[in-house]
């Protein structure tokens, strides 16, 4: 099993969408792929789950009251959430209200080979004790600390040892916190979608040497001390590279604007991401990909719960937008393929055919 967490502490850059099509082809590749919603938006679980489904996750009563339609007919297919759902939040209450250590549970079956470890903006009351928990584990000898925090990772291994995952996609918020932190431990790697703007490459400049602190103070300071009961990371957290997310065309955005922030990014990525030195802006080694934004297929793929790449004709995909959808498999499908290479340097089981 391998863990990859898709990361960049500026928002709006595609990062959640990026997730949950990557999670959909690499299972239709043949891969058993758990996604784990540690963004307290839970902008993920909304993608995976409708709103029936959620409202059941998340303990929300039902409106009986109301005379709208409901979004489904649950009569026709069984919920794939119930009242025992568990979410990441559900998990460290325990340790919120000082009576155990975290509740572990099964993740959600999306579809056969596609599981969600669901989020849930209950999460975000976590941070303050993440927080504190930091300092107090350096010590060793405060197990409360090095339970909480190693508590998402432990939740994370169970759930994919309880799924029989080969690939863990970790969807995490945009910043530098505590919750990132745990969550980041977590991660044998970290791939980094990034637009071509000045704010991603600010963002670039903090994230490489937030990761290598974090990375070096828990594998010198920490995990030597954590007792043997304890599941521990590793705390890799390798970059194996970035991807482009283009925005949507807009007629007053020079492209020569676009290119001159493009040609800084691998100076920047090499320098404070890789510590490898300047290599120039000719080499874009660690640029995977260049995704389109596909605007007109996103608010269909929504309607239709389904990715974009698996829109019909039933769900308006005709015309020109068949043709994007078409585009949009073969794309989503080469950036997997980069991806599973890129990951089977560290797991090599990873590399095998895809099943028929």
């Amino acid at each position: 099993m391998i863990t990859m967490a898709l990361f960049n502490n500026k928002g709006g850059v595609g990062k959640t969408t990026l997730a949950y099509h990557l999670a959909h082809m690499l299972q239709r590749m043949g891969h058993q792929v758990l996604a784990v919603d540690l963004d307290p938006q839970a902008n993920l679980t909304a993608q995976f789950l409708d709103e029936e489904e959620l409202a059941m996750l998340w303990g929300e009563p039902e409106d009986t009251t109301s005379s709208a339609p409901r979004p489904f007919d649950l009569d026709a297919r069984t919920p794939r959430t119930t009242s025992r759902s568990g979410t990441m939040a559900t998990a460290i209450e325990p340790i919120m209200e000082g009576i155990g250590d975290v509740e572990l549970f099964e993740p959600v079956t999306i579809e056969d080979g596609l599981w969600l470890l669901p989020g849930d903006v209950e999460l975000s009351v976590f941070e303050d004790r993440l927080s504190a928990a930091w300092p107090n584990s350096f010590l060793g000898k405060d197990v409360a600390a090095l339970r909480t925090t190693t508590a998402l990772h432990r939740v994370i291994e169970n759930g994919a040892r309880a799924v029989g995952a080969e690939i863990v996609l970790i969807d995490v918020g945009p910043n530098l916190g505590a919750i990132n932190r745990a969550s980041l431990l977590s991660a044998d790697t970290v791939l980094m979608p990034l637009a071509a703007d000045l704010f991603s490459l600010r963002g670039l400049r903090n994230l490489g040497p937030t990761l290598r602190e974090w990375r070096s103070t828990w594998q010198s300071t920490v995990l030597p001390k954590v007792p043997d009961r304890i599941p521990a990371p590793r705390a890799l957290m390798m970059p194996i590279g970035y991807i482009i997310m283009q925005p949507p065309a807009r007629a007053d955005r020079p492209a020569k604007a676009h290119d001159r922030w493009l040609d800084r990014i691998p100076e920047v990525f090499a320098t404070s991401v890789l510590t490898s030195g300047n290599p120039g802006s000719r080499d874009r080694s660690f640029e995977i990909a260049t995704m389109r934004h596909y605007a007109n297929l996103i608010p269909l793929a929504h309607d239709a719960r389904k990715p974009m790449f698996e829109l019909r004709a039933g769900d308006g995909a005709i015309g020109g937008t068949a043709t994007a959808v078409r585009r949009c498999y073969s794309d989503f499908r080469d950036l997997a393929i980069k991806v599973r290479e890129r990951l089977a340097y560290i797991d090599p089981t990873l590399r095998r055919s895809d099943r028929p």
